[in-house]
């Protein structure tokens, strides 16, 4: 009887080595299996044309006498109005801005005598908000009929920076396809490997969206795929670019 007893636990504990060295073979399997992977990536470009524009315009007159130069800036405001309105621009898309009077004698350390030029230097801001982006496109080409009238304009950005902005805005609305399309040219890509390499193309993984950056037309002629992440905005027509990283399984 415990020969017989011996012979069982003898047998049982062989079976359970057997079943443990099979479930750790197909662990194996399986690990080596899963951790055959690739990654690759899938873009996309959309060329689009800005849907809104920003102009700012900022007159300036300068003198000695602080009345006289109110009442100047403000007829220069008008006249800059006038030509607005008269050129298809909405008294809704006009916004007054910033009026700023800069007193040369006032400053802590200017050297300002009376010789030294005028002491009173007034900017007036009007911003123009529209999305009629074709016609402000022509008007910032026409502005030398405000010279013509008296009206002094300066460059609204102190950095040198063009004083019109075109903006789209509109990526939610193409968003969808563009993320089609960058995920369809990942897994073109990953075929292709698959195919090269002799092997067979598993599911996807994992999948993660890039940053979509809105460049000039021109500003991305320059750029690698990933472009940049700042948003070009001084011209009229844009690329519209995103890169999606895409891992399969490889079988």
């Amino acid at each position: 009887m415990e020969k017989r007893t011996g012979t069982l636990i003898a047998l049982a504990i062989l079976l359970g080595l057997a079943m443990q060295a099979i479930f750790l073979g197909r662990s194996f399997e399986r690990f080596r299996k899963e951790d055959r992977t690739i990654s690759v990536k899938g873009f996309s470009e959309k060329e689009v044309k800005a849907d809104f524009a920003v102009w700012s315009i900022r007159t300036r007159v300068a003198g000695n006498d602080l009345e006289m130069g109110s009442r100047s800036i403000d007829e220069a405001k008008n006249k800059v109005v006038a030509f607005l309105l008269k050129n298809g621009v909405k008294p809704s898309e006009i916004v007054q801005k910033d009026l700023v009077v800069n007193d040369r004698k006032a400053q802590e350390y200017s050297n300002y005598n009376e010789s030294s030029g005028f002491r009173y230097i007034i900017d007036k801001t009007i911003q123009v908000r529209s999305g009629n982006v074709d016609n402000i496109q022509k008007l910032t080409r026409m502005t030398d009929q405000l010279l013509k009238v008296g009206v002094l304009l300066t460059n609204s950005n102190e950095y040198g920076g063009s004083s019109v902005k075109y903006i789209f805005t509109k990526l939610n609305e193409v968003k969808p396809d563009m993320l089609s399309e960058a995920t369809m040219n990942a897994r073109n890509a990953a075929i292709r490997f698959a195919d090269e390499s002799k092997t067979k193309l598993g599911k996807m993984k994992r999948a993660s969206q890039g940053v979509f950056s809105i460049l000039d037309r021109d500003e991305s002629l320059s750029g690698t795929p990933e472009g940049g992440y700042g948003s070009g905005t001084n011209d009229v027509y844009k690329r519209v670019r995103v890169v999606v990283n895409v891992e399969y399984s490889i079988e």
